[in-house]
């Protein structure tokens, strides 16, 4: 099928216009996970929506995409609070209790998962495909949700952009001008949250964490100012949601979550290479144009010039 028949697809429509949003929130929530080097956070969620999924469908005896979203978004947020209370009154530090948390919610959620589908449950067939997600199964209403969670998210995060900043960067100065660190912390988390148990019936728990961080350490790569950053972070996200979407609608039995996330593992690899300041090529050339002046330096002095211009 070509681009032009697939783009004239009504549900592809929608399909894009959702991937595009999610693609979208999640490259600017993203940027301050990874700056606040909390990558781990959100894959942490994303698995820990599994079980919410698995005791949502327990619960109600159906397959709703509106009661699997809730259930999610509950695990995030009791997800979120195990990950505080680890922090707070323990010695365990974030990284191990992220890991923790990560492990025991999707053990959980694999053993509920196992459980329904030997159980007598009529309509527990593909629930499994919220693992790595179910892009072709979105309907209208699901992008009206992924469009209103996804202008939420945008909307918190230009509100409080000078907020996250001064978090992201120097949370001792932050907490000492007086601002609510420990809000503002909740207020990312749970912003995470959203965008996790947003991309999940499109990418699934585990593909999820990918979407969020990779678009923003791709942007970091080609600038040194926050705004930039995020705003690039989108952009690529957006745009490995609607590649990763028309690849594997152009072609026959590729999955669109893996794509996406194939797609923004591509901008990262042009990041590495060609960014101009921090890229693999500009590196290698100013390391070579530096060699370059060394020996011509050298060479000038043997031959008596004592400066070299």
């Amino acid at each position: 099928m070509s681009i032009l028949e697939v783009l004239r697809d009504p549900n592809t429509q929608w399909i894009l216009l959702g991937t595009l949003l999610l693609g979208l929130s999640s490259g600017v929530i993203g940027s301050f996970a990874y700056l606040r080097k909390q990558s781990l956070l959100g894959d942490t969620l994303a698995h820990a929506a599994l079980p919410g999924i698995c005791i949502a469908f327990i619960l109600t005896g159906v397959k709703s995409i509106s009661f699997f979203l809730f259930g999610a978004a509950i695990a995030g947020m009791i997800a979120v609070f195990f990950i505080s209370v680890l922090t707070k009154y323990s010695r365990i530090k974030q990284d191990s209790a992220l890991g923790i948390v990560l492990s025991s919610f999707f053990g959980l959620g694999i053993v509920l998962l196992t459980q329904i589908q030997q159980s007598s449950y009529g309509n527990q067939s593909g629930l499994d495909k919220f693992l790595f997600g179910q892009t072709a199964s979105m309907v209208m209403t699901d992008v009206y949700v992924m469009m209103g969670v996804s202008l939420v998210l945008i909307l918190v995060c230009t509100l409080f952009f000078k907020e996250f900043k001064l978090l992201s960067f120097d949370p001792g100065f932050a907490k000492g001008i007086g601002l609510p660190v420990l809000l503002l912390d909740y207020i990312i988390m749970l912003l995470i949250v959203g965008a996790v148990v947003t991309g999940i019936q499109a990418v699934g728990v585990v593909l999820m964490a990918a979407l969020l961080i990779t678009p923003a350490v791709s942007a970091r790569y080609w600038t040194e100012r926050l705004h930039v950053m995020v705003i690039l972070s989108g952009v690529f996200g957006m745009v490995s949601g609607i590649s990763g979407t028309l690849l594997s609608a152009t072609v026959n039995n590729l999955p669109t979550g893996p794509l996406i996330v194939l797609s923004a593992t591509g901008w990262f690899v042009l990041s590495l290479l060609f960014a101009p300041n921090r890229g693999v090529v500009a590196k290698l050339w100013r390391r070579g144009d530096t060699k370059r002046k060394y020996e011509l330096m050298r060479k000038l002095q043997k031959q008596g010039v004592h400066r070299y211009e």
